[in-house]
């Protein structure tokens, strides 16, 4: 595992050791990230430092054994039965547990990596087809809405997706494509994803399966710990709710953080997005507010709405009453983190914003 193989090209620890960039890293921002990446990975030093998504507050730093991200690159490889000289696509960004996991499962198992810059339509330039690839849900649905696109996803043999929840709408169209597509449930702190489901044809499910070596538990409060020697020294406890069953699959119904306590009822905010996606076009999303006999009030944040009331008869109409929005309001778009998850902490601080509590 001294080697990796990019677009063609075998490069060496060597390559990564000296002072100078191998001139073929220094054609494109994306190839400097990536340079940049393997530069520490193949350093004499055995751990690396990661960084958490910060998807519900500032992105915290961790340091872990690059021998674990070796093991998670593993589980992958073998549950896929990728091999030496398979191809994969790499168009998720190197500065994210994703990319950088591309890359170690292509060292693991001896991949071909073709990179791709990281934008909404990865697939809009790449003409050959692939074996494996990683990608976002925004990408998987911008491709299937071009038809050349759509043809090129359909082409890549297993393809894995996360980063993101996968609405109703792009998972129902995802199950007509002939090849295999699966949504993976993982964060930084397991070094990518511990558990898969699929999504289209034989085998397709709304429960994921933890890969081999993951063993699961609920805690008191019934969010998910993990356990996975390999990948950690510790369980994690995790703050998503899920419904574990006792064959150790699971469904994720919510983030703990993601509770609002409103006039004594819990309103898991997930949820009721969940409800309201089949309603409302664009992006939205639910969030709170303090409020003085409520605790907090519910809110729904839209990105350019065109019909704020057509919106309310909608969430009136379909919500019980404990979950809908007290508050509706219109932005010009719904806050994200730089891997496409919606900024919790930053939608929070909007809500207060344009709500005079």
């Amino acid at each position: 595992m001294d080697k990796i193989k990019i677009s063609g090209k075998i490069f060496y620890r060597e390559d990564f050791m000296g002072a100078e960039m191998p001139l073929y890293f220094k054609s494109s921002g994306f190839l400097e990230q990536i340079y940049t990446f393997l530069n520490e990975w193949f350093s004499l030093d055995n751990r690396i430092k990661l960084f958490t998504s910060g998807s519900t507050g500032k992105p915290k730093e961790i340091i872990v054994d690059k021998q674990k991200m070796i093991e998670s690159a593993a589980m992958t490889c073998e549950y896929f039965k990728l091999k030496e000289n398979d191809r994969a696509l790499l168009c998720l960004s190197t500065e994210y547990i994703a990319g950088k996991m591309m890359l170690v499962r292509a060292i693991y198992c001896g991949m071909h990596i073709y990179p791709v810059t990281p934008n909404g339509n990865p697939l809009r330039e790449v003409s050959s087809s692939f074996d494996f690839a990683a990608m976002v849900p925004l990408q998987v649905y911008n491709s299937l809405n071009s038809e050349k696109e759509r043809i090129r996803l359909s082409q890549i043999s297993n393809i894995i997706i996360g980063g993101g929840a996968i609405d109703k709408e792009l998972e129902e169209d995802l199950k007509l494509l002939p090849n295999s597509l699966f949504s993976t449930y993982g964060m930084t702190e397991t070094l990518s994803h511990i558990a898969i489901r699929k999504i289209n044809g034989e085998g397709a499910s709304d429960f994921y399966t933890p890969l081999s070596g993951v063993n699961l538990k609920l805690s008191d409060n019934s969010t998910l710990i993990i356990d996975a020697p390999k990948i950690s020294d510790a369980p994690i406890v995790t703050n998503d709710i899920v419904e574990l069953r006792d064959d150790a699959t699971f469904r994720v119904i919510g983030r703990v953080d993601n509770i609002i306590n409103t006039g004594g009822i819990k309103v898991q905010a997930e949820e009721v997005e969940d409800t309201l996606q089949p309603y409302l076009k664009g992006n939205y999303a639910i969030s709170s507010v303090p409020h003085t006999k409520l605790g907090e009030a519910v809110v729904l944040i839209v990105d350019n709405i065109d019909d704020k009331y057509q919106a309310e008869e909608y969430v009136n109409k379909i919500l019980p009453r404990y979950q809908q929005p007290l508050y509706i309001i219109n932005v010009e778009s719904i806050p994200m983190t730089g891997n496409g998850k919606i900024d919790r902490k930053s939608l929070k601080k909007l809500a207060e914003l344009n709500i005079e509590l």
